[in-house]
């Protein structure tokens, strides 16, 4: 399944940004505002935007918005580094 937003044509021609990265654009804040209300993991919001795990992490420290960490990934995380599987 795709949904498809549409934008008005005043709203693109008061964006500031060039029309060739207008959908990449949109596309990435739409996936960082969906991240930050817990609507969206990660994983899907960072492949939303087609960013790498670092960009989308260094994207959200620029914006002041915390990764969502629970406490099940922190417990994974600790078996992992004590070698667990």
């Amino acid at each position: 399944m795709s949904v498809e937003i549409k934008v008005g044509d005043d709203v693109l021609a008061s964006l500031k940004i060039p029309l060739p990265e207008i959908r990449a654009e949109l596309t990435k804040e739409l996936a960082i505002a969906l991240y930050a209300r817990w609507a969206l993991p990660l994983g899907k919001a960072r492949a939303m935007c087609a960013l790498t795990k670092r960009e989308f992490l260094e994207e959200l420290a620029s914006r002041g918005i915390v990764r969502h960490y629970t406490e099940r990934e922190l417990s994974e995380d600790l078996d992992y580094a004590e070698g667990g599987e």
